[in-house]
């Protein structure tokens, strides 16, 4: 990979590291456990690794923006995540300074064309 690739590559996980939390407290009005959401977000064109979702979904519990359960009625135990009403004030305000931030940067870049 060329350097300038490599510095392309990083850019776009720092564009994407902001919203990875909006996009996964917005998935969690119904509980889900850690691979079903990597499949619904994969399927609404967010990829999301492992390595990413589990220590954040571990991080917005301990946060107080998730709650948990687990279900041990299948041959495998599986932790699912739901959002708490928390997270959801949370999520309303995030989605009003995204839904701002999209609109400035659009103003930005269109006014770019401009030029």
């Amino acid at each position: 990979m060329s350097e300038t690739n490599e510095s392309l590559e990083k850019l776009r996980l720092e564009l994407r590291r902001g919203v990875v939390v909006l996009a996964v407290l917005s998935q969690l009005a119904t509980a889900r456990y850690g691979y079903s959401l990597i499949q619904q977000l994969v399927e609404l064109g967010m990829d999301i690794e492992e390595g990413t979702l589990y220590p954040l979904l571990r991080r917005l519990e301990q946060q107080g923006l998730l709650e948990s359960e687990w279900d041990t009625t299948e041959s495998r135990p599986r932790k699912y995540y739901r959002i708490s009403p928390a997270g959801r004030e949370v999520l309303t305000t995030l989605r009003a300074e995204w839904q701002e931030t999209v609109d400035v940067m659009r103003r930005i870049l269109e006014g770019d064309q401009h030029e």
